[in-house]
């Protein structure tokens, strides 16, 4: 009973000041400077419209007026960062061969045909455009589009080559990187401190422990974008219909703990911006902006830009 008497008014101040600084979290922390505001992102450039990390991907995306290009580095046996999201030619070239094992010069053009990872049953047809770029093709043709780059594989050279586009094009106030990994995204970081950061998987496991405890608001942030995927997107990628009980199970709960508007809100109070991927139907791009997130990540920027258009959902300033 004694106990009681102490705890109960710890607790109850705990609370009430975790969910008084959760929604303003300026008392503690001061705002995130932000250099640039994405709500459009095409993943992949646009792996929908245009054949996936192509330069025609991003002119596409470019020329809708994008806010930002999303794509994915890895290093060629001669050393060249060059823009691919898988390790292995095999899926996107037809050639069983890694990249890190094959120069620059000698990389095979795309396949003709593309599936679209997160749209099921669908095909992108691409065009002339089947050369794998350079990352630095990128940053010299759209050196006022900022760019998301994904490092694929925990490699120091590949994160100091990458570092050192960003600088040579003074790219570090229009760049995020990072990884799911957390120890590619330490080494960016020790690389480089002033690219922005991405929040690795096991820190946004961390993230959510925090919120869900109450000890979000208490807890300095290093990270300044949130890459969050939107679980329920699994039926638009797999057949609804051979889903077994524990995944649907498993996806409704990891989609209550994720979505969480409270949750995104109080980010970016703090400057932490939150894009939401990778959606590509109305429905979802809806659901994502009624949670507060800053972005959408998509497949078909000119859905994505024609929605916006349709619900005035301005670009940002």
């Amino acid at each position: 009973m004694c106990a009681a008497v102490y705890v109960l008014p710890m607790v109850t101040g705990y609370v009430l000041t975790s969910a008084l600084l959760l929604k303003r979290p300026s008392l503690l922390h001061g705002k995130k400077r932000q250099t640039f505001l994405s709500k459009h992102i095409s993943h992949r450039g646009g792996a929908g419209e245009n054949l996936e990390n192509t330069m025609a991907a991003f002119k596409h995306a470019v020329d809708l007026g994008t806010d930002m290009l999303e794509l994915d580095c890895h290093l060629t046996k001669d050393e060249q960062v060059v823009v691919s999201h898988d390790a292995n030619l095999r899926r996107t070239c037809g050639i069983n061969a890694d990249i890190c094992n094959v120069a620059y010069a000698e990389l095979p053009p795309y396949l003709c045909k593309l599936g679209v990872t997160f749209q099921r049953d669908c095909v992108c047809e691409g065009g002339q455009d089947k050369r794998m770029p350079l990352l630095a093709d990128v940053f010299d043709a759209f050196p006022n589009t900022p760019v998301n780059v994904d490092i694929k594989v925990n490699n120091d050279t590949l994160i100091k080559k990458v570092s050192e586009l960003v600088v040579k094009y003074d790219r570090e106030h229009l760049t995020v990187w990072g990884n799911s990994s957390n120890k590619i995204v330490k080494k960016c970081y020790k690389e480089n401190p002033h690219i922005p950061v991405l929040f690795s998987f096991p820190r946004v496991l961390q993230l959510l422990g925090l919120f869900y405890t109450g000890l979000l608001p208490f807890v300095p942030l290093k990270e300044q974008f949130l890459e969050i995927v939107m679980p329920s997107i699994i039926t638009k990628v797999r057949d609804p219909d051979r889903l077994t009980r524990s995944q649907r199970i498993i996806t409704w709960l990891a989609d209550s703990l994720l979505m969480r508007k409270v949750l995104f809100e109080h980010l970016t109070a703090r400057g932490i911006q939150v894009y939401v991927w990778v959606l590509n139907d109305e429905e979802d791009f809806q659901r994502a902006f009624d949670l507060g997130a800053t972005g959408v990540m998509t497949d078909f920027p000119t859905r994505l830009k024609d929605f916006m258009d349709r619900n005035g959902i301005s670009k940002p300033q």
